[in-house]
């Protein structure tokens, strides 16, 4: 094959991705990306879904259901519960976000 023939090709296999790829991505609605976003911040400490690592010295929350969860975020951000770094991430979210995040990470019953 020669190279001026390459660019062309390369483009449009990267135009027909593109095009599947936004396909999926309609599938999705805002509010979902926004939800599932504000659950992954989490990913950073407690690992993707809450699993973590078992012994990593991060606390599992997968175990704990959306109510458990949503409890511990309060007491995190309002200082009934310590923390080294909990306290103050909890502070930057809404009462609403914190919500979203424990009905995205928690159990459900």
């Amino acid at each position: 094959m020669q190279v001026k023939y390459l660019k062309p090709i390369l483009v449009a296999s990267a135009l027909i991705g593109l095009s599947q790829w936004s396909g999926l991505s309609v599938a999705q609605t805002a509010d979902q990306l926004y939800k599932r976003g504000l659950a992954a911040t989490c990913a950073n400490c407690h690992g993707t879904d809450g699993k973590g690592v078992v012994d990593g010295g991060m606390p599992l929350i997968n175990t704990l259901t959306s109510e458990q969860m949503l409890t511990q975020l309060k007491a995190f951000k309002s200082g009934a519960r310590e923390g080294t770094i909990m306290p103050q991430l909890a502070k930057g979210y809404s009462d609403e976000q914190l919500t979203t995040i424990a009905n995205q990470l928690g159990k459900k019953q």
